[in-house]
This record gives structure tokens, sequence and C-alpha cells, in this order.
């Protein structure tokens, strides 16, 4: 970013490809050459300002995940007694999403072919499945978040 920009050469150009062009200039081939070689380096240079950019972007996302991480474990630190309660409930509520998809499979694996030919009984179970598993693990994942035990420092993005 403190870096000045240099301007990129054009990545588009016109190339005479008709059976014409071959035929009438046989001596041009050093010509063709040299318009290929260009090529060769305009596109070279696209693909090195692509990589920059990339290089960018996952430092942009690094840093995110590192600053998250980071105010994640100070949160840890100064509620400790907090965040180990969040990874009990963790535990509890994931014996209960278990058996809330034990009941889940059984419905569909008995009631496989009213959900495959109603689409009253297809929206009922969805209405009657649905926003419960979003919510569940919604709050799964918001909870195994604030209780796990990883540092800022063992996350893989960290320097």
């Amino acid at each position: 970013m403190s870096q000045e920009r240099q301007p990129r050469p054009s990545m588009y150009s016109q190339i005479d490809v008709s059976h014409d062009s071959y035929a009438s200039k046989p001596a041009g081939a050093g010509n063709t050459n040299g318009e290929q070689i260009r090529l060769l380096r305009d596109i070279l240079a696209a693909q090195d300002r692509q990589n920059e950019l990339l290089e960018e972007l996952v430092g942009q996302l690094g840093a995110t995940q590192r600053q998250r991480a980071t105010e994640l474990g100070q949160w840890k630190q100064a509620n400790p007694i907090l965040a180990n309660s969040c990874r009990k409930a963790a535990e509890s509520l994931g014996k209960v999403q278990t058996e809330f998809l034990a009941s889940l499979t059984e419905e569909i694996g008995e009631n496989f072919d009213a959900l495959l030919d109603g689409e009253f009984m297809l929206n009922e179970f969805v209405d009657r499945y649905g926003p419960r598993l979003a919510h569940l693990n919604g709050v799964l994942q918001v909870l195994a978040q604030l209780s796990s035990t990883t540092s800022p420092t063992n996350t893989p993005n960290a320097p």
C-alpha cells in the first residue's frame, strides 16, 4: 500500500488470426513472435498484479481474524468463570442437538414417501424442525466460540 502504483499495460489487444494474414506475410514471422512475447509479458504482468491483490486480501483477512481472536482471548481472560460455563453448556447442548438430530432423521425415515409426494407435509416438516435446528446451531456456535480453549497465539494465521 505504501508503494507507488505503476500504470498497468493493457491486457487486451487485437490479433489477426485469419488464414490470409499468414499466407501473405511469411517473412513477418518474427513480428508474430514479437507480438506473442509482448502478449505473454502482458499476461505475466497481469498475473503479478493479481498475486499482489491476493496477498493484500489474505493480509486483511488474517489481520481481522487475529484481531477477533485477540478480543475473544481478552474476553475469556476477563470472564474465566463464564467461559467455563459456556464450555459446559456447549457440551450439554451438543448432546441435546444429537438427540434432536436423531428424532429428525427418524421422522424423515418414517415419513419419506409423504415428504416426497406432499408439499404440505414437507412444509410442515420444515416448519417444525427448521427454525429449531437453525437456532440451536446458532446458540451452539456462540457457546463454542466463547468456550474454546485456543489462545490467539495458537491460531494458524498468527505471525
